[in-house]
């Protein structure tokens, strides 16, 4: 008899349980879903110019058909950065780190070598004067590897602010005309915020003009970089 009395208090208070929760549950969503509100999608692009700009060099005895090292090139090519202006303990760096140098090919009992290096820099002109530089001392192969703008996780929050007040604009005039006005956000999610990045680069046609012995820069124009963000945002309706 006492074992059935205590059953009988356990299911009152499970029950209890179970209508408190359902309930709540049932009030929460009555406050979200049951009142008034207006959902709105909301979305900011822009276009940025690259500031990091990777170039791929590579040196290789075959270039010079074997008559100058690689070594020697690879000094040649340091000179040369140098009187670029461009700090090669910082933005240049062997793009294959385990294995320091190549084999290209076998002729005969020569083995000529090739080492391949990447190289930062922040602009397209320092980029042309590059190409034009490395080129004058024989070094032809350099070739464009990625775009990135250093700024972009702070462009990122902007973008989104942004996106957020669209929406609230977007709100405000689609409410306007029922007389009614736009309450708090009830619920905001971030769709997508991303880039569009396919680092092309185009080159003018290139012509080597002279001033005296000084080599004018390649003219290069980098694609910009698109970043956008997406929001949907829902607003209680007064």
């Amino acid at each position: 008899m006492k074992n059935m009395v205590q059953q009988k208090l356990v299911l009152r208070t499970l029950l209890v349980f179970f209508l408190i929760t359902s309930l709540k549950s049932y009030g929460q969503n009555k406050n979200f879903i049951d009142q008034p509100y207006l959902e709105t999608t909301a979305r900011v692009d822009t276009l940025v110019t690259p500031d990091r700009i990777y170039l791929s060099i590579r040196i290789t005895e075959a270039d010079t058909k074997g008559k100058i090292s690689v070594e020697k090139l690879e000094n040649k090519m340091a000179d040369k950065l140098k009187t670029l202006d461009i700090d090669t303990g910082k933005q240049l760096a062997l793009s294959d780190l385990a294995s320091n140098f190549k084999t290209y090919f076998l002729r005969k009992a020569d083995v000529q070598k090739d080492k391949e290096y990447s190289l930062l820099v922040y602009d397209a002109v320092t980029a042309g004067e590059v190409i034009l530089g490395l080129e004058s001392i024989g070094i032809s192969n350099v070739k464009l590897t990625k775009t990135e703008y250093s700024k972009l996780e702070d462009l990122k929050i902007i973008l989104r602010q942004l996106a957020v007040k669209a929406a609230k604009k977007q709100g405000e005039a689609m409410v306007f005309p029922l007389d009614q006005k736009l309450g708090s956000a009830l619920y905001i999610s971030d769709l997508n915020t991303g880039i569009q990045n396919r680092y092309q680069a185009r080159m003018a046609e290139v012509q080597v003009f002279k001033d005296g012995d000084t080599d004018q820069p390649i003219e290069i124009e980098f694609e910009k970089i698109k970043v956008e963000s997406t929001v949907n945002v829902k607003f209680a309706i007064q």
